[in-house]
């Protein structure tokens, strides 16, 4: 258990989730690919916002947003995170996930779900 309460879960495909919730939604998005109605599947996502840089002598690590899922579905690009707890980190780095999406100009859709 993490300190929001949340129980690491397996998925009926054996991946690791962070909540029983994200579990679940891993084993949906598995029977959507498989009946053709999504594809490219893809768990836990990395996305770097911003590259690892120094300065005045001083290493910066890459910023980075980690998804809980992406795949396609009628041809657009869905990101998906399950979240229970919203933190202020999290609400950051979905602003600046937003933000550098838009900037590439990427057909994209953002879902949030409880």
């Amino acid at each position: 258990m993490n300190k929001y309460h949340a129980r690491e879960r397996t998925c009926r495909q054996g991946h690791s989730h962070h909540s029983t919730r994200e579990a679940e939604r891993c084993d949906e998005l598995t029977i959507m690919e498989r009946a053709k109605l999504i594809d490219h599947l893809q768990q836990q996502p990395v996305f770097e916002l911003q590259k690892k840089f120094e300065f005045d002598g001083v290493k910066y690590r890459a910023v980075q947003y980690i998804a809980d899922f992406s795949y396609f579905e009628n041809g657009k690009y869905i990101v998906e995170d399950v979240k229970g707890m919203r933190t202020p980190l999290y609400l950051l780095k979905k602003r600046l996930f937003l933000y550098w999406m838009n900037k590439r100009r990427m057909n994209f859709n953002f879902l949030e779900s409880d």
